[in-house]
């Protein structure tokens, strides 16, 4: 069966958005795309419904594109084990007060036992200087951690190429 992937906001909102001039920004928006349209049929996905209210705010027409994006994406339920998570996370100040849609993603996809995260939230989410308590609150738990990873780590190995 296929691997399991959490789609965090940030995929939806550099899929849709206009094309930055910025070099970085562009380059992640890309990588995005790629991984959307060429390895995400390799994969279940899943989303929350935190996810879907984020995508839904700011313009119109993009908060329109995101949602269509992830129109077709399971969502996770929120459960008493994912609040109880989330709350653990910002309690410890893994994740900051002022981020605490982001203990709900890191939550949701640890409770449902995902294989990966994906994301571009590299403040709070893909940091690695956050994943060993991440993973020691998820222990405490007995939650599996899930790989929290941009799209650009997906597409640095072909892992459908067996040959030698």
């Amino acid at each position: 069966m296929n691997e399991s992937v959490f789609i965090e906001t940030t995929i939806p909102s550099y899929y849709v958005a206009r094309r930055s001039r910025d070099i970085v920004q562009a380059a992640r928006q890309e990588l995005t795309i790629q991984w959307w349209e060429e390895r995400r049929k390799n994969y279940r996905l899943f989303s929350s419904a935190i996810v879907v209210t984020e995508a839904a705010m700011g313009d119109p027409d993009t908060s329109a594109g995101r949602l269509k994006l992830l129109a077709e994406v399971p969502l996770l339920p929120i459960t008493h084990q994912v609040l109880k998570v989330a709350k653990e996370l910002l309690a410890a100040q893994i994740v900051p007060a002022k981020a605490s849609d982001d203990a709900f993603h890191i939550a949701c996809a640890g409770v449902h036992h995902m294989d990966f995260l994906l994301t571009w939230n590299c403040t709070h989410i893909a940091n690695p200087h956050n994943w060993r308590q991440i993973a020691k609150c998820f222990a405490r738990q007995d939650i599996p951690m899930p790989v929290i990873c941009t799209p650009e780590e997906f597409l640095g190995n072909d892992y459908e190429n067996t040959d030698p």
